[in-house]
């Protein structure tokens, strides 16, 4: 097995504040230690009041590009609906090089039927969101092959989700992060299916980092099962570091 270093990740909810807090919030948790900065994609708040104030999730990575300068950037996660595949790319591949190397490419089915309707999409069925992020991800690929520059690195692409039968076999396939919001005897079960896709596909499970939310009660048993990536979270109206702080801590002594 292939061990890892611990990694902790918080996700700035970009809800309820203006872009002034999160712009200095930002600052802030990169200066704390912070390993990964996350934003979500998402055009309303999910919390509080739903009309609250929001900001939009890629242009705001690219003003992360500029405004840090040392923590992995990206979206925990990026719905897949919402751009076409090979803009993505291209968006992903721009935020890339401004960062000089930086972007983690956060990429789920997408959920929030909110979203979609506001913003003119279709939202359909879960099963073919599945089935369009499977025919994404090759595209995606492909196109960074193809732009001019291509990427500064080989992105990471994180793939956020738990369904046994298609997100695990897409992360399998293409994934070299991914992030469950399963409880540790769920992250168990579904590290096996996991391991089973990765046979079925031929890949190397240890390839993959686990990404999970980090709960103070359950860290260090979603470690044992190999999580390396814990991924807290705060957002407006006062974003508060309090469990970034405990967990920066706790990561110090694991990897001491």
């Amino acid at each position: 097995m292939i061990d890892r270093p611990v990694r902790i990740g918080l996700q700035l909810q970009p809800q309820h504040m203006d872009y002034a807090t999160i712009r200095r919030t930002a600052c802030e948790a990169e200066d704390l230690g912070l390993d990964v900065l996350f934003n979500w994609d998402h055009f309303y708040p999910l919390s509080g009041e739903p009309d609250g104030l929001h900001f939009e999730c890629w242009t705001m990575l690219a003003a992360w590009a500029e405004s840090t300068s040392r923590v992995e950037i990206g979206a925990l996660v990026s719905c897949n609906s919402y751009r076409n595949p090979e803009l993505l790319a291209d968006m992903a591949r721009t935020v890339d090089h401004i960062s000089s190397g930086r972007l983690i490419l956060g990429i789920g089915s997408g959920w929030f039927e909110r979203d979609y309707t506001e913003y003119g999409y279709e939202f359909g069925t879960a099963g073919g969101r599945l089935d369009d992020l499977a025919e994404t991800l090759p595209r995606i690929e492909s196109r960074w092959e193809k732009l001019n520059p291509k990427p500064t690195r080989d992105i990471p692409v994180l793939i956020g989700g738990g369904g046994e039968k298609k997100t695990l076999r897409l992360t399998a396939k293409h994934a070299d992060i991914w992030h469950s919001f399963s409880d540790p005897s769920t992250l168990e079960r579904k590290l096996g299916i996991l391991g089973q896709h990765c046979a079925d596909v031929g890949r190397d499970p240890n390839e993959i980092e686990i990404s999970v939310m980090g709960h103070t009660g359950s860290r260090d048993k979603m470690y044992e099962l190999g999580a390396r990536l814990f991924t807290v979270h705060t957002s407006g109206p006062a974003p508060d570091f309090t469990e970034l702080r405990d967990f920066l801590a706790w990561r110090d002594k694991r990897n001491a």
